[in-house]
């Protein structure tokens, strides 16, 4: 850093530092500043506001710009930065230093919770968030250079100090902060198919299995001349008058053993859940 002296006639030659350089974005408002803290809720007040807000406006547009290309557009995201300058211009004292010192992280932080609270689509953990940022950041470093491989996660771990498991958590929370339509067409092909139809659906055959299991035990119970009527009724699909004419009983008869054979059968199902016995669905 260059040092200048002092070059006053009749003074020894003393080094003093430069200025810090000022962004050509930071106007000299202190004046308006103190002018603001001095004034009482009015019209008058109100136009040192918009006269201070007017100002630092590029500022703020600067901050927004850093988060450009992260699923936001640059529009709502100078909106957001607008009401972050506000908040500071609000809270700023001016005898506790220079403004753009507050400024600057209280406008960031605005910006930085309008991508946490409404940005994504799911609720995601903050932990998980953290991770995200962190493997973005990670994978930008490593393919900054020209020709750079998209790093593996071996290569991400050992860049940011995190464990192979927290870069896993990290990339998955990167292709999770939108979601997906389940119309999305996922193929460009004349047969194409939407997300929609990659999704599975319950199959009713599986309960019918779970019954059957079920049940099993409670059939080989009963008496062989009922286990017969409820085979040819529900297996072979017949008639309680043809099972009373094969059986030389009456229809009458037929309905109350099935009925008595299926009530059976249930109780007992029902009683070895409630003792602990395999789950499923009550037989009917």
């Amino acid at each position: 850093m260059p040092i200048e002296t002092s070059s006053r006639p009749g003074t020894p030659a003393q080094p003093t530092v430069p200025a810090r350089r000022r962004h050509d974005d930071a106007p000299d408002t202190l004046a308006l500043f103190t002018r603001l803290a001095q004034l009482d809720d009015g019209p008058v007040r109100d136009a040192v506001r918009d006269e201070l807000v007017t100002a630092w406006l590029p500022m703020a547009h600067r901050i927004a710009g850093r988060f450009r290309d992260r699923g936001e557009s640059i529009e709502d995201l100078r909106q957001v930065a607008a009401l972050g300058l506000v908040k500071a211009i609000d809270r700023f004292e001016p005898e506790r230093g220079a403004f753009e010192s507050y400024a600057v992280p209280t406008i960031t932080g605005e910006v930085k919770r309008h991508f946490r609270d409404r940005m994504w689509a799911l609720r995601v953990p903050r932990r998980v968030q953290e991770l995200r940022n962190k493997v973005r950041v990670a994978r930008r470093d490593l393919t900054q250079a020209p020709g750079a491989a998209e790093p593996s996660v071996a290569d991400i771990a050992a860049h940011t100090g995190l464990s192979e498991e927290e870069v896993g958590a990290g990339m998955e929370a990167l292709e999770s902060f939108s979601t997906l339509s389940l119309d999305a067409e996922l193929s460009a092909d004349d047969d194409g198919y939407s997300l929609a139809d990659t999704l599975g659906a319950s199959d009713a055959s599986f309960d019918v299995v779970v019954d059957r299991e079920a049940a099993k035990e409670g059939l080989r119970r009963l008496p062989e001349r009922e286990r017969a009527i409820l085979y040819m009724r529900f297996f072979e699909d017949m008639t309680q008058s043809r099972i009373a004419d094969r059986l030389g009983i009456s229809q009458m008869h037929v309905s109350r053993l099935i009925s008595r054979s299926c009530a059976r059968v249930r109780d007992e199902v029902m009683e070895q859940r409630r003792g602990g016995g395999a789950g499923g669905r009550a037989v009917a």
